[in-house]
């Protein structure tokens, strides 16, 4: 692979060290070198440049790409490591490749996850301008209503924020335990998003389970199981940025 004045923060990510927002903080903690000089936010790279972080070097000829799915269970952070030794998305797939997630679930929300050490196609399914569709069935207290539904679809505050227009179907609901199950497709990927949208409406969300990721969907996973993608699936997700 051949490297060629690339900025030290998307060179990273692409080799699969890390997300290029979690590069971008490396090199502002001090801890990436270029050629045993420390590096700074837009340094290019050649390709005989030497990477180094924490002492480790970066070896820019191993770059073999895998990308997994993940059911993701209830109770598992969505992260590389974990501070309080809780167990992460990256501990339940045996591998030696530095993976991490695409994005976060909620360390109680479960189902769809990708894992990869491909970059590049993270920065692409997670650029606000692409817009990958995700999907989510949440369980909320109280029984929604119509004009609720409405606001949802036509977008809520959130951290000062109007959300972007959304789809919303209620799936079911229950009088007896005073429940609603709704499926809500949003575009986006803020901070906590589907709780906060409901709870801006008065509606606490009791269970949440992202159910696809583009056109990604674990149906055939059990919680906890994970497959890799098939190069046809890879190429889609790509496509996804055109």
């Amino acid at each position: 692979m051949v490297i060629e004045m690339d900025r030290v923060q998307k060179v990273i990510s692409n080799l699969g060290y890390a997300s290029r927002r979690e590069a971008e903080k490396l090199i502002i903690d001090g801890k990436v070198l270029i050629n045993d000089k420390i590096a700074h936010l837009g340094d290019k790279i050649q390709s005989s440049d030497i990477i180094k972080i924490d002492g480790i070097i970066l070896n820019k000829e191993n770059n073999d790409k895998v990308y997994y799915l993940l059911n993701k269970p209830r109770g598992v952070v969505s992260t590389v490591k974990d501070e309080k030794n809780r167990k992460t998305v990256v501990s339940l797939i045996p591998n030696d490749k530095r993976i991490y997630p695409v994005g976060r679930l909620d360390y109680d929300t479960t189902g769809v996850l990708l894992l990869t050490n491909d970059g590049e196609l993270t920065n692409l399914l997670l650029h606000p301008k692409k817009g990958v569709e995700k999907v989510y069935v949440a369980k909320i207290k109280g029984i929604i209503t119509g004009s609720d539904i409405y606001k949802l679809k036509n977008g809520v505050i959130i951290d000062g924020v109007k959300t972007s227009r959304a789809r919303v179907k209620l799936k079911r609901y229950n009088k007896s335990n005073n429940t609603s199950i709704v499926e809500l497709t949003i575009h986006e990927g803020r901070n906590h998003q589907v709780k906060k949208m409901f709870s801006s409406l008065g509606y606490e969300v009791i269970k949440l389970t992202r159910t696809r990721f583009a056109f990604l969907d674990c149906q055939s996973l059990k919680s906890g199981e994970y497959r890799t993608l098939s190069v046809k699936e890879v190429k889609k997700l790509y496509s996804l940025g055109d």
